[in-house]
Formats: C-alpha cells, sequence, structure tokens
C-alpha cells in the first residue's frame, strides 16, 4: 500500500511563499518495498550532502546549516518512517522547520539550495490522479482496492464496510415480493439497493477524507449507477467498470484502472494543447521562458504548463520580470521555470506540472494568457 501525504493548496502556497536563506529542497525517487528502503536512504544521504555542499560554498552560516542537516539526518535514522513509503519523497527544509511529503508519482532525484523552495515536482502530485480505488460493489459482495501504477493491486481494510447488501440491510435479498397496492422503500428493489449504497459510502467516508484520487466503481448496473448517484466523495470516476466484478481477478480491474487513469490523463493534456492552439493565434500563448516570465510577473498567465523534470537556472527580476540565465544552479540563483510557477500560482493561475512531451513544442514551459502582452 502506499503511504501517501499529499500538499494542500494552502501548504503549496506557504512554500511558495517562502523567503529565507537557506531553503533547501530535496526529492528522492523512493520504493514502497520496505525491505528496498535501504538504497533510497543511502541515496537521501548523498544529496543531503551535495546540498551542504552548496550551502557552504554560498558562505552560509554553520549555525544555519546544522539544524537542516540534523533534522534531515533525524528523517534517514528513523526506522519506523521508512516502513511506509510511497514512490517520491519531497523535503522542504530550512533552519527554523521541515516539511516532508511522500508523493504518489516517480520524480527525478534533485537538490536545490536557494532563498526559495523548488515547487515545481510537487505540484505533480497535485496535478493529475496517480493512483486510485476501485470500488467492486455488487449485492454479493463489495470490497475496496487500491491501484498504483507498478504494484499489484492491494485490498484496502474498510472500517464498518458491509460484507455484501444482506450484511448491509439486514435481510437476503434486494428483491421483494409485496402485495398489489404496497408502496414504500419495502416494494422498491431501487430504493433498497441505493440504502445499501449509502451505507457503503458512508463507511468509505472515514477512509477517503482529504483524498483525491479517483474512485472508479466496478459493478453491474442498476449498482453501477446508483452508487455513482448516492456516494459523498467528489471524485468518483465517471468511467465505470462494468460487468461482473465480483468475479473478476483483481488484477484484471487493476489494468481496466489504469487503462481509466491513462484516458483522463490523455484527454486533459488534449484539452490544454488544443485550448493553447486557439489562444496562440490569438497572441494569447506563448512557450518562450522569457516572455511567460513577463506574463507572470504581470498576472497574465492563466494556466501553465512546465516540464517537471528540467530545471532552468537563473533568475527573475521582482518588478520586470526579466530573466537572467546562469549556466549552473547554485545556493544563490533557482530554477525560472519553478518561479514562474510561484508567480503564476500567487496571481491565482493553474500550473500544471507535466513531461516535456506533453508540452506544446516540448519547450520547458507552456502558457495560455488571460491577455496579451
Amino acid at each position: 500500500m502506499l503511504h501517501i501525504d499529499l500538499p494542500s493548496r494552502t501548504e503549496i502556497e506557504q512554500l511558495a511563499a517562502y523567503r529565507g536563506t537557506p531553503a533547501v529542497s530535496l526529492y528522492l525517487r523512493t520504493t514502497p518495498v520496505t525491505q528496498e528502503a535501504q538504497a533510497d536512504r543511502i541515496e537521501l544521504k548523498n544529496l543531503l550532502k551535495a546540498a551542504v555542499a552548496q550551502m557552504t560554498d554560498a558562505a552560509v552560516e554553520k549555525r544555519r546549516i546544522w539544524p537542516i542537516e540534523a533534522a534531515v539526518n533525524a528523517i534517514i535514522d528513523d526506522d519506523e518512517f521508512w516502513k511506509f513509503q510511497a514512490h517520491s519523497l519531497a523535503i522542504f527544509a530550512t533552519d527554523e522547520r521541515t516539511r516532508v511529503f511522500r508523493l504518489p508519482n516517480q520524480l527525478v532525484n534533485t537538490v536545490e539550495v536557494s532563498d526559495r523552495f523548488h515547487i515545481k515536482p510537487l505540484l505533480r502530485s497535485v496535478t493529475f490522479p496517480h493512483h486510485a480505488y476501485v470500488l467492486v460493489i455488487g449485492v454479493g459482495a463489495v470490497h475496496l482496492l487500491e491501484v498504483s501504477a507498478d504494484l499489484p493491486p492491494h485490498s484496502v481494510a474498510v472500517p464498518g464496510l458491509p460484507r455484501n447488501f444482506g450484511d448491509a440491510l439486514g435481510r437476503r435479498s434486494h428483491v421483494t415480493k409485496e402485495a398489489p397496492g404496497h408502496s414504500g422503500e419495502g416494494a422498491s428493489e431501487h430504493a433498497l439497493l441505493t440504502r445499501y449504497a449509502r451505507t457503503v459510502d458512508q463507511a468509505l467516508r472515514g477512509l477517503l477524507k482529504g483524498e483525491n484520487a479517483p474512485l472508479f466503481v466496478a459493478a453491474t448496473e442498476p449498482m453501477a449507477s446508483i452508487f455513482r448517484n448516492a456516494s459523498s466523495y467528489p471524485h468518483v470516476a465517471t468511467q465505470v467498470i462494468a460487468g461482473a466484478a465480483q468475479e473478476t481477478p483483481d488484477h484484471v480491474l487493476a489494468d481496466a484502472a489504469r487503462g481509466a487513469l491513462d484516458q483522463i490523463y490523455a484527454e486533459e493534456i488534449a484539452r490544454l494543447a488544443a485550448l493553447f492552439a486557439t489562444r496562440e493565434n490569438e497572441g494569447r500563448a506563448t512557450t518562450d521562458v522569457a516572455q511567460a516570465a513577463r506574463a507572470a510577473t504581470y498576472g497574465a498567465v492563466d494556466t501553465l504548463l512546465v516540464d517537471m523534470d528540467n530545471t532552468v537556472p537563473g533568475r527573475v527580476d521582482d518588478a520586470t520580470g526579466a530573466v537572467s540565465f546562469e549556466a549552473t544552479p547554485d545556493a544563490v540563483n533557482y530554477g525560472v521555470v519553478d518561479e514562474i510557477a510561484r508567480r503564476v500560482l500567487q496571481a491565482g493561475g493553474r500550473v500544471f506540472a507535466v513531461r516535456k512531451a506533453d508540452i506544446p513544442r516540448q519547450g520547458d514551459l507552456a502558457a495560455i494568457l488571460r491577455y496579451a502582452v
């Protein structure tokens, strides 16, 4: 099972707004397989050494470096922490506070030291879903699966989840034979199945609270439609895994969910690409980093797509948005595209962290503007 700590919008905004030297951002690709976590701990120690070297080269006071070293080393030495991981780890550290997020997506190992945090890879975790749940529900049984990209599906224990329809409603069948003219819930198959769906939904609420992963319903009709209609979870997917799900092996259900996730991603990328093409014809879109930086500084960017992996070192003028590109990263400069993303977020825009292949013209970014700049 993936152990995930997704940042909230407020947490992302707090990280984006931070200013102070040193601000250390570490990204580490991890494994959720506990027995293989030792290599990740060693790699994190290497990333920390690189961060300390950057701070030392920039003449950061040792009294400000030591708390960061101590905080990250405490993470490295925490055996219990490494038993519960996802696919990546993000650490944001200053000499006063350290924040840690376990993320579902696979990120590139990265060290960034500056006067601000490097948040672009973190945005990937809230851009598109990287894992999902599958609710297998029928009259005879109900259970929940968690599905990720490269692990076997995992059956999730849900406190209070009924075993089946009979367990939920205290009766053997959803089909009733009432006298002619009898009305009310007892005579309605739809009403009984709705009660069943609401009981299941109630059990899922505690587990899924704060989640944003899609929940796919695997069921036959009318059960699938009834549950989707009754569910209070805001991320129930429109795609249904149809068929007699109770008789379908979990790995087949997982493959269907992964295919649906890929479809959701592809459809959103296609929609953004079409919007970019339309706005470009109107002079309201660009893939030029310098132009996007000016537009972001003026609050003119509505939607920004950024390459989640690549870093363009440099600086962006606070007043004009003029970009100064630099050859190598250090503890003074920062990621230019990351800074553009920060300004877009602060102006109420949307930022999508994607792969380079999904950006128009496969550049470092693509900006869709509110108005021409």
